[in-house]
């Protein structure tokens, strides 16, 4: 059984920017690709400054290198999240505590490994990258696939169904959706509602654009193409028409009524400033929406971050759908714990991240989503649709293509 030996680390790059949430929720308008005016989040220079990453890769005694990358999502420091990504710190903790009590150890132990080398306090970040290189490692070692090792570990059968992808637009919102229907992807398009601009005065843009988005897949698709229809408003409906649950359960059936015929999924409508707030009033948005009688389902995601935070949001029933945001929950030993929580409370769970990170991590998470057979995953990293797409299907398709193998043979 190959040991590790030794680790290194790299520099690397993320495949969008992390941006500083709470100025652009604050007015800001677009100059080109760059936001005019301050930034208000601590650690922030600029408003939109490029996504950093840092790569660790496991050396093994039998030569080979498993890496990981760490790195944070797009929206750093806002919601209760870790704050913005900083390499050389990152870098300093991983020499100093995770790297030392690595070496020796057996690379099969992926859950152990993760146990004894990642304290509770570290980033999560450092969580995120080193769980990754982990959980390669014991596929190395054991000659399979990421998405068998998370199945052994989770007491999961093999999966034979892929998982639906979930694409975003970014700022691109027709161009991409064009791209999206051509592609035939399961849901879409999210639609990066995250300005008044994008909302409009008392949501007539975002109205207005989810009629386009319907109408659109009309045109494109073909009767036999009914995507899931995926809007996420970053607190949108809260900022711009009320934060009364009653009153944004009424604007949500408006726009379920706009898309009749398709399932209609909205992300974070209101954010009440923390995590207590969020799911007490999350849980009332979910029972009025029940008493009023719309399909249209609210998705969690901003202060529902750890994997406690999953599980009490799901206690709670405090959302239809949980975005479980990888680099937020930090091992990918939690975000499949999380997954399996919400299945099991019979809350969905939307395998998440974010379009800051990389492709290596993005490779990983389709693993823990296909093993812990999530409700949906994110086609990620960055904000260019193809690439998403092209890197989280083809990394399902060749896993799935390799357990029917061994499946078929024994």
């Amino acid at each position: 059984m190959p040991k590790i030996i030794d680790a290194v680390m790299a520099p690397a790059m993320g495949s969008f920017f992390y941006d500083d949430q709470a100025a652009i929720r604050s007015g800001l308008k677009h100059d080109g690709f760059v936001y005019s005016g301050q930034p208000q989040t601590p650690g922030f220079d600029r408003v939109r400054i490029p996504s950093t990453a840092l790569s660790i890769g496991l050396i093994l005694s039998d030569g080979a290198v498993i890496w990981g990358d760490m790195v944070s999502v797009q929206y750093s420091g806002a919601a209760g999240r870790d704050p913005l990504f900083d390499r050389e710190r990152i870098a300093h903790i991983c020499r100093e505590r995770v790297i030392p009590a690595l070496i020796g150890r057996d690379c099969a132990g992926a859950a152990a490994n993760c146990a004894a080398s990642i304290d509770a306090d570290v980033p999560m970040a450092i969580r995120y990258g080193v769980s990754q290189a982990l959980i390669g490692a014991a596929a190395h070692a054991g000659r399979c696939t990421m998405t068998e090792v998370i199945c052994q570990i989770f007491d999961q059968p093999l999966p034979t169904n892929p998982v639906p992808i979930f694409s975003q637009s970014g700022d691109e919102r027709k161009l991409n959706v064009d791209k999206m229907i051509l592609k035939r992807v399961d849901v879409l398009p999210h639609g990066l509602i995250n300005s008044k601009e994008k909302f409009g005065t008392n949501g007539a843009a975002f109205f207005e654009y989810i009629q386009w988005v319907a109408q659109r897949v009309g045109e494109l698709g073909g009767e036999d193409y009914q995507p899931i229809l995926h809007f996420d408003l970053y607190g949108w409906i809260g900022l711009g028409i009320s934060r009364e649950p009653v009153e944004v359960a009424d604007f949500m059936a408006r726009c379920a009524e706009a898309v009749a015929g398709f399932e209609l999924l909205i992300e974070s409508p209101v954010d009440y400033g923390g995590r207590t707030a969020q799911i007490e009033k999350y849980a009332e948005l979910v029972v009025e929406l029940k008493r009023i009688g719309t399909p249209v389902k609210v998705v969690a995601d901003e202060h529902c971050n750890t994997l406690q935070d999953v599980r009490d949001f799901c206690d709670a029933r405090a959302a239809h759908l949980i975005q479980v945001k990888t680099p937020d929950v930090g091992s990918l030993l939690d975000t499949a714990r999380a997954i399996g929580y919400a299945k099991q409370s019979g809350v969905g769970a939307y395998s998440g991240g974010t379009s800051a990170e990389t492709d290596l991590s993005a490779r990983s998470c389709v693993h823990v989503a296909l093993a812990m057979q999530a409700t949906m995953m994110l086609a990620k990293p960055g904000m260019g649709v193809d690439e998403g797409i092209c890197i989280v299907g083809n990394e399902q398709s060749r896993a799935l293509a390799l357990i029917e193998r061994r499946a078929r043979i024994g």
